[in-house]
């Protein structure tokens, strides 16, 4: 696994990191089971005062560490800059919310011999986090910032190409106040990933990847009788009623299909039009996608990125040609891209069939798949008509019946009037092939505690 930051832009190859040796990973796991055994026995409030620091600094060199994610992955320079924020943003809940979430938690019991019994919740060491490239900060302040605020510590194999991003994270970390081995970067091995869950140190898992990643790592820690939580891919459902505003509706499609030049998990993969509004929005839509402007993602006039890598941009031209081939129409949208640069161009696919096995793929990338809805309730039906489960959106006028609709539709998080959205102080994950397990807020500080009870009791003998 070659670990090389190439800008997708340019195609030039930047710098390239040799694989993490045997040495590096098992040095790793002594530092971090060190900074362990300090950082449990640490105040919440020391813990989170490291992750206030953390977003201060990010905030104070927002432009610098904005700049590292366009380079290394092609995201539009105000996107990168949204991210920083964003990922400050996550720091900045658990400072404020974390000590009161861990408090422990005083549980009543009817039997009279129980004189006190609560619930505390206690970190257990060491959580391995493998995450993607398409967020490269985000991904993992989500994970950290709970999972230090908790009291574990954390041992990261990031993307391979964005190796200066994750080591930009973790100086960031060390500069904020961490002890070393709190967070460690690694620019580990598949091989070595093993060896890792496999280390007893190690007490659980959190991945963000692809469904085949996961399968893996999934299978390899329940081998070793290790927690994980799996945040995989998503082909979200946009759902377009007859009574939605359609000039909202298609502007904000616009967005949800093409933010991070679609390489996004809960990006709106699947546009659900219901009949009566159909033309109206299609004309709409493609007017919309036809003012993004593809260029140089650091230019402030660029509206659609490259892809991460040239693979990834040919990946997703495979896929299309494929979802063209078993029956699926074709129709370019947008201005032409250019020739220089991982770009894909903006096309729809339209007239799937459930015969088509594009019809339940996700396609990572500007790549629309449209559908056309007889009603309400076919439109559901389509919706939930997926492997995957993560997110969605709703368009209506009326909220209670926007309301209505939503829980009918099966995934871990459902938006009315927006695409789904990803915000510090929300919780995010989906269900079926989408994964499992929540991330962000309370949820995600407590996938890896122990919620250890302690009970007073006053028996003289036997039960």
């Amino acid at each position: 696994m070659a670990y090389a930051t190439i800008n997708p832009y340019t195609g030039k190859t930047i710098k390239t990191f040799p694989n993490a040796t045997d040495a590096e990973v098992s040095r790793a796991l002594d530092q971090g089971d060190a900074a362990f055994r300090q950082w449990k026995t640490t105040s919440v409030a020391d813990r989170v005062a490291v992750l206030q620091k953390a977003a201060d600094l990010l905030r104070a060199k927002h432009t610098e560490y904005a700049k590292m994610l366009t380079l290394e992955m092609g995201k539009l320079l105000g996107e990168a800059e949204a991210e920083v924020e964003l990922s400050a943003a996550i720091f900045e809940y658990y400072v404020e919310n974390a000590e009161q979430q861990l408090a422990p938690e005083t549980l009543p019991s009817k039997d009279p011999a129980v004189i006190e019994a609560w619930l505390v919740n206690e970190p257990l060491g060491i959580i391995l986090a493998i995450e993607p490239w398409n967020f490269p900060y985000y991904q993992i302040a989500r994970i950290i910032a709970p999972q230090l605020a908790a009291g574990n510590v954390v041992v990261l194999k990031h993307a391979s190409n964005v190796p200066q991003s994750a080591d930009m994270f973790e100086k960031l970390m060390l500069e904020a106040g961490l002890p070393v081995g709190g967070f460690k970067n690694l620019y580990a091995t598949r091989d070595q990933l093993e060896t890792i869950i496999n280390d007893p140190r190690v007490h659980g898992v959190a991945l963000t990847g692809s469904e085949d990643a996961g399968a893996i790592v999934a299978s390899q820690a329940g081998k070793a009788l290790k927690k994980s939580t799996m945040e995989l891919g998503g082909a979200d459902a946009f759902v377009v009623l007859e009574d939605a505003d359609v000039d909202k509706a298609a502007k904000w499609a616009v967005f949800g299909r093409h933010w991070n030049a679609g390489q996004v998990c809960c990006s709106s993969k699947r546009i659900i039009v219901v009949e009566a509004v159909y033309d109206a929005f299609m004309a709409k839509y493609q007017a919309g996608v036809a003012q993004l402007k593809a260029g140089d993602p650091l230019d402030p006039a660029t509206t659609l990125a490259p892809l991460s890598s040239q693979g990834a941009a040919d990946d997703v031209r495979k896929q299309v040609d494929q979802a063209v081939g078993h029956g699926a129409t074709l129709t370019t949208i947008g201005a032409n891209v250019p020739t220089q640069g991982a770009f894909v161009q903006p096309v729809l696919l339209t007239d799937l069939t459930k015969d088509n096995p594009a019809y339940y793929w996700e396609f990572f990338g500007p790549v629309s798949l449209v559908f056309k809805a007889k009603d309400e309730a076919h439109a559901i039906e389509i919706a939930n008509d997926s492997p995957f489960g993560l997110g969605g959106s709703v368009f209506t006028q009326d909220i209670d019946r926007g309301r209505k609709v939503a829980a009918q539709i099966s995934t871990g998080m459902v938006y009315i009037n927006h695409p789904t959205a990803v915000k510090a102080d929300l919780p995010f994950g989906g269900v079926r092939r989408s994964g499992y397990g929540r991330e962000l807020i309370g949820l995600g500080l407590k996938e890896f505690v122990n919620h250890k009870l302690i009970g007073v009791t006053d028996i003289d003998g036997g039960f």
